[in-house]
């Protein structure tokens, strides 16, 4: 019986190797979860309110343009329900700029950490991104829950759709992100003039308005923004009635594109600079 089980172990090198390659995993995901620890404790003030605003931002920021329209008895663009457009367009866009903007951040602040042999630089990008996806999510049930209570329906009318153009916003904004982190290794002043970017991709990615209700001249060249692509993707998912198409191919490979790019500075240019 002994010799019958014998032939189903690996060979004692194989075995050695196995276990060395589970402890760098291991270590590995140990040291990945450490940096989010810290993140966390360091940005958000190591309390639960300090995490809970930042949460709470983007589900705010929906809600002030909802109170603006209200105030102004403006209807929604589509749908009966201000609460809902809003939402829909609102954390669709700011997860994808909340993730491109602190990826970014996360190498400024957190450089001196890559100094320990443990830790890379991409280490401290991977973590950032974690933490970020993980309170945009929390943001969206925060958003979904108050549009229930308030007695909208906060479910997509076709899932699938809003589901993957969530993912889609995701993926851009790291995809951006990535980037960002090879443009401010040589130019600091990125950091700001990204910020005056966003807010023009913000305000031209149909947050507040259907683009497909501008001139055609025009909505064709706000069609190049992939945010507008992202979110045109979620609402088609509680608006089936919207009359756009999304162009899905290219807002997948514009994000890959964008995170190959970056991920080639990060290799041969970044990593250059903090050797």
């Amino acid at each position: 019986m002994a010799a019958g089980a014998s032939r189903f172990m690996p060979p004692p090198g194989r075995q050695r190797t196995l276990s060395r390659r589970r402890a760098a995993i291991e270590s590995y995901f140990h040291v990945l979860h450490a940096l989010m620890l810290r993140d966390m404790r360091t940005r958000f003030g190591g309390s639960h309110v300090g995490y809970a605003i930042v949460v709470g931002w983007p589900v705010a920021h929906a809600f002030m343009l909802v109170g603006i329209y209200t105030f102004r008895h403006m209807p929604a663009p589509i749908g009966d329900s201000r609460v809902l457009f809003f939402s829909t367009g609102a954390i669709t866009a700011l997860i994808f700029q909340y993730i491109s903007r602190e990826v970014m951040k996360a190498v400024l602040l957190n450089r001196p950490l890559t100094y320990y042999p443990q830790v890379k630089l991409i280490d401290v990008i991977l973590a950032r991104i974690i933490v970020e996806i993980m309170t945009g999510f929390l943001a969206l049930l925060l958003t979904m829950s108050i549009v229930a209570a308030l007695g909208v329906n906060p479910f997509p009318a076709n899932p699938v759709v809003a589901i993957t153009g969530y993912l889609a916003a995701i993926l851009l904004g790291i995809a951006v992100g990535v980037v960002n982190v090879g443009i401010v290794s040589f130019f600091p002043a990125w950091q700001i003039g990204y910020i005056l970017f966003t807010l023009v991709l913000y305000l031209s990615s149909g947050v507040i308005f259907l683009p497909n209700f501008m001139p055609q001249q025009i909505y064709d060249i706000l069609k190049w923004n992939p945010v507008v692509q992202v979110v045109e993707w979620v609402r088609t998912g509680y608006y089936p009635e919207l009359a756009v198409q999304v162009d899905y191919a290219y807002t997948i490979l514009w994000s890959l594109t964008a995170l190959l790019l970056g991920l080639m500075l990060e290799r041969f240019v970044v990593r250059k600079r903090t050797t």
